[in-house]
């Protein structure tokens, strides 16, 4: 089982940890890809202009730091990715306290999405940065279509034969969409707040409830030492740890569609 997550947009500081070796993080043939990445986005920072940085990569004028600190990537001490990200979702899935057996699945399985990097294993030491799935570099043009050229043969084969947990944003999940076959060994979630209105039952998209139940659900798979060979087991997991799992048409060559419905965190 491979289980995508978006990044989070807060990272924590890696303290005094070794400077950035981009040969030693996972999924080897996109080095040449991330090294231009980086290369530009040092570049774009380090550069005089910093409107048109802050401009590219998003940032209001009270987020300068962060131009500094991405100016500095090269040099920057790094930690594991499992300690640099941060937010709703991986406060859900609390890594850093999973049984033994449950943080060796997750080092297996768990690839994070990002801007800069493509894709990262949780023990790929990287530096806190800041690069947004929907910057444009010089050089390099928006970034969300730079990937989806580089990313899709190291995804393919990081997916092996066995079923894919999407839990990516939107725009990152963009950056890679898996094809035929294994589209359909693909299970995105939904998560939908499920209340009532005027003693009606109302569902809906919220933002919280839907990073913190896929980390809690990814945490539940974890510790549960899940290890489904298909997607229809992937989701028959789901079920068992007792998630209320309604499932969309399915369509052949794409991703199975699962809405998990809560009441509350």
């Amino acid at each position: 089982m491979l289980i995508l997550l978006p990044p989070s947009e807060g990272k924590v500081e890696a303290g005094a940890g070794r400077r950035l070796d981009l040969s030693r993080l996972a999924l080897p043939e996109l080095t040449p890809a991330r090294d231009e990445v980086l290369t530009a986005l040092v570049a774009l920072c380090a550069g005089p202009d910093e409107a048109a940085a802050r401009a590219a990569l998003g940032l209001s004028a009270g987020q300068r730091g962060d131009l500094r600190r991405n100016a500095r990537l090269r040099q920057a001490a790094t930690a594991p990715a499992a300690k640099v990200y941060t937010g709703v979702l991986y406060e859900a899935l609390d890594l850093a306290s999973l049984p033994p057996a449950a943080d060796r699945l997750a080092r297996r399985s768990v690839l994070i999405s990002s801007g800069l990097w493509g894709a990262v294993r949780l023990t790929d030491r990287i530096p806190p940065y800041r690069c947004p799935i929907g910057a444009k570099l010089p050089g390099i043009g928006a970034l969300s279509a730079y990937w989806r050229r580089a990313l899709a043969p190291a995804m393919t084969a990081a997916a092996g034969a066995g079923p894919v947990l999407d839990l990516r944003s939107g725009a990152y999940a963009a950056t890679w969409a898996p094809r035929g076959v294994l589209a359909e060994r693909t299970v995105t979630v939904r998560v939908l707040h499920e209340r009532e209105v005027d003693g009606v039952p109302t569902r809906s998209v919220v933002s919280h409830f839907n990073k913190a139940t896929k980390g809690r659900l990814v945490r539940d798979l974890l510790t549960a030492g899940a290890r489904p060979r298909t997607a229809a087991a992937l989701v028959g997991a789901l079920r068992e740890l007792k998630y209320q799992v309604e499932e969309q048409p399915s369509v052949a060559g794409r991703p199975r569609q699962v809405d998990v419905v809560v009441t509350e965190l």
